[in-house]
C-alpha cells in the first residue's frame, strides 16, 4: 500500500495533503471516534485556521479519508494481485502481505461503517463503492464463464471474513488457510462446470 504519513517527511507536503496524511493514519490505526480534530491538527503540524479552510468539518475529513484509502488501497491491491500471477492463486498471498504489515487493522471501510455509518451517508456510499471495486478485482482473475460474477461475489465475502478474522485473531495464518479453502472449492467447482460445460 502507498507510505503512510510516517514514512516520509509531512513538512515536505502540502497542508491539506500532511492533514489528509495525517488523518489517515490516526483514524485507521485508532479510530475515527477516537481522534479528534485537535490530534490531527498538532500531529500534522497545521494551524487550525489552515485545516478548516480545507476541511469544514470532521465529516469533510472523514469523506476525504475514506476517498483516499480507497483510492490507495485499490491500487495497492490490483499491484499485489499482479505481483502474484494475477490469478485466483494470487488472492492469498496478496492478502497474507497486508495481513501480515505491521499497521494492519482490518479494513477501513467496515471500521468506519461501524463507528459512523448510521450519521454520515457518505461513508456508505464509500464503502459500497470500495467492495464493488475490490469484488471487481477478484472477478478479473477469474475466467469467463455463466457464474464469474456470483463466485467472484462469494469470494469477496470470504475476503471480508477473512479480513475481520486476521484483525482480531492471534495470527492471520487461520483467516488465511480458510480463505485458500474457499479459493480452491470454487476453483473446482468452476473446472467441474466446464467439464460438464
Amino acid at each position: 500500500m502507498k507510505p503512510s504519513a510516517s514514512s516520509f517527511d509531512l513538512a515536505e507536503l502540502a497542508p491539506d495533503a500532511r492533514i489528509l496524511h495525517t488523518a489517515h493514519d490516526l483514524f485507521y490505526r485508532d479510530g475515527i471516534r477516537a481522534t479528534g480534530i485537535d490530534r490531527v491538527i498538532a500531529e500534522s503540524g497545521v494551524a487550525k485556521k489552515t485545516f478548516y479552510r480545507y476541511f469544514p468539518s470532521k465529516d469533510d475529513l472523514i469523506v476525504a479519508f475514506l476517498d483516499f484509502r480507497h483510492e490507495n488501497w485499490i491500487a495497492w491491491f490490483r499491484d499485489a494481485l499482479a505481483r502474484h500471477g494475477g490469478t485466483l492463486n494470487a488472492l492469498v498471498p496478496a492478502l497474507a502481505e497486508w495481513f501480515g504489515s505491521e499497521s494492519y487493522r482490518g479494513c477501513a471501510f467496515i471500521n468506519s461503517v461501524v463507528e459512523v455509518g448510521a450519521t454520515l451517508p457518505q461513508a456508505l456510499d464509500i464503502s459500497r463503492r470500495h467492495k464493488r471495486d475490490m469484488t471487481a478485482a477478484i472477478r478479473a482473475l477469474m475466467p469467463a464463464s455463466r457464474t464469474a460474477k456470483a463466485d467472484a461475489q462469494a469470494l469477496a465475502l470470504a475476503v471480508d471474513g477473512a479480513i475481520v478474522t486476521a484483525q482480531f485473531a492471534d495470527s492471520p495464518a487461520d483467516a488465511l488457510k480458510a480463505l485458500a479453502r474457499v479459493v480452491r472449492a470454487i476453483r473446482a467447482s468452476a473446472t467441474e462446470r466446464q467439464i460438464a460445460g
